[in-house]
């Protein structure tokens, strides 16, 4: 007979704990942070620069406050210091710039989105801020393509910034939609410009492969966000998008490839191999530039990019050291830019290439910090993700595919950085800052404080592996 004992030997079950609303709240806050970095060109399009302007510091007041209440632990010794000595110097500049007022001004957008950086960072863990990253991305995908339905099928034309009809014929590099949509030509979504809206795009396939190969739920889906980011890439026809989408899939085959080496020494050949392989590539692509790029259907001189280049590298010349004064981007309003440099009837707000930016604005002292920044975050990134996971004896944990998003954002921003200076600011630069920070604070996929706070806060049970 059986007899009911008041000792069983498992626990009686109880319902699984459930996240806080507080970290529901957060991480949707979160979200918005990034797809605020992501979208940032398309406020001023819809808002003007003034409302863009006051959208960027309530995020930040916001995320403040948020992080104040937070409290998540934060090892200062392994901050981002060189990032740090870098917005210090560009504030230092508006003591000699020649355009102090550009520079107030957009120091203001660096030292906001080193802030929500640091901010992301601190309050996610990896699995959260990986998907974070997704969700902001599904947005901007979403409504780029939304945008280009509305304009094509109940505006039927072009469409100028801040929601105004053209009232004739313009040069096409003002739209902010042209209405290309259903008629083959190149789309630029919320971005007005096909080359911010590929590289997003690309940023998308990275994340969005990423989270299907770490188990991601909602699998189907995700391989339908994924098709849109290809249609958009396409569509956007940008050659640096392509040159970065298939950089980064050299650079993943690379990762992979280290991975399998099972021996001390075993991974030198591959070095030598790749470099080989990478300074080959790179002569290939200078040198036969006209044919490559004629074939993607841009000219040989990226557009006029060599004539931007050169116009800024003679300016920068006269003050090498110290730089003009910081101001990223330039602003077309300010004297000291306005019909400066030309292209298609408009004044140029960057200067194409985010190294030469940095030396015109901050001299060989801002250029020195700029490449310590990039020589910091790829060395820390790129052994984050070849590394095998280990804390202790035991040398067989499986890789995590969250560690693949650093060093293959890296490898975007450094392609996407020889003809634009977009990693200088919004995204590129808030990436950086936040994945840079993130590889530091918790080197570890799961592991450390900075990755048990945010489970404690969700009301998660923490134990030590």
């Amino acid at each position: 007979m059986a007899v009911h004992t008041k000792h069983p030997a498992w626990p009686v079950p109880v319902a699984p704990e459930r996240e806080r609303t507080r970290h529901l709240l957060l991480r949707a806050w979160c979200v918005f942070v990034v797809f605020l970095a992501l979208t940032g060109v398309a406020w001023v399009n819809a808002l003007g620069a003034t409302g863009a302007g006051v959208v960027l510091i309530a995020g930040g007041l916001v995320s403040t406050a948020v992080w104040i209440s937070v409290r998540p632990p934060l090892n200062a010794r392994r901050l981002p210091w060189f990032v740090l000595a870098y917005v210090l110097w560009a504030a230092l500049s508006f003591l000699w710039s020649a355009w102090p007022t550009a520079t107030a001004q957009t120091w203001v957008l660096l030292a906001v989105s080193t802030l929500q950086g640091l901010f992301v960072a601190a309050v996610l863990t990896w699995r959260e801020l990986v998907s974070a990253i997704a969700s902001a991305l599904k947005w901007a995908l979403g409504l780029s393509l939304l945008f280009e339905v509305i304009v094509s099928v109940f505006v039927r034309g072009p469409l100028l910034p801040g929601f105004q009809l053209p009232d004739g014929p313009m040069d096409p590099i003002v739209y902010w939609s042209r209405n290309n949509l259903f008629d083959g030509g190149r789309i630029q979504g919320i971005y007005g410009n096909a080359n911010l809206l590929a590289a997003v795009a690309v940023l998308a396939l990275v994340v969005f492969a990423i989270r299907l190969a770490a188990g991601a739920p909602r699998r189907v889906l995700l391989g339908v966000w994924m098709l849109l980011a290809v249609f958009l890439l396409v569509r956007a026809g940008s050659a640096t998008a392509y040159l970065s989408a298939v950089a980064v899939a050299v650079v993943l085959g690379t990762v992979l490839l280290m991975r399998t080496v099972r021996h001390a020494g075993g991974r030198t050949k591959y070095y030598a191999l790749y470099a080989v392989v990478g300074l080959g590539a790179a002569a290939v692509i200078w040198f036969g530039r006209g044919a490559i790029f004629t074939a993607l259907g841009r000219s040989a001189d990226l557009t006029g990019r060599e004539r931007i280049w050169a116009a800024v590298l003679e300016r920068a010349s006269e003050h090498p050291i110290i730089g003009w004064g910081f101001s990223t981007p330039w602003l077309a309003s300010d004297p000291a830019f306005d019909g400066w440099i030309i292209d298609h009837g408009q004044t140029v707000q960057q200067a194409h290439n985010m190294w030469l930016d940095v030396f015109l604005q901050l001299g060989a002292i801002g250029l020195a910090l700029i490449i310590g920044i990039y020589i910091s975050f790829i060395w820390r990134s790129w052994f984050f993700a070849i590394d095998r996971p280990r804390w202790d004896l035991r040398a067989d944990r499986p890789y995590s595919p969250l560690t693949l998003l650093p060093t293959l954002v890296a490898t975007l921003l450094l392609v996407q950085g020889l003809s634009e200076s977009g990693p200088l600011l919004l995204w590129g630069w808030m990436l950086v800052v936040a994945l840079g920070t993130k590889v530091t604070q918790a080197p570890l996929v799961g592991v450390g404080p900075a990755e048990h706070s945010a489970a404690l806060e969700r009301g998660d049970a923490v134990t030590t592996p």
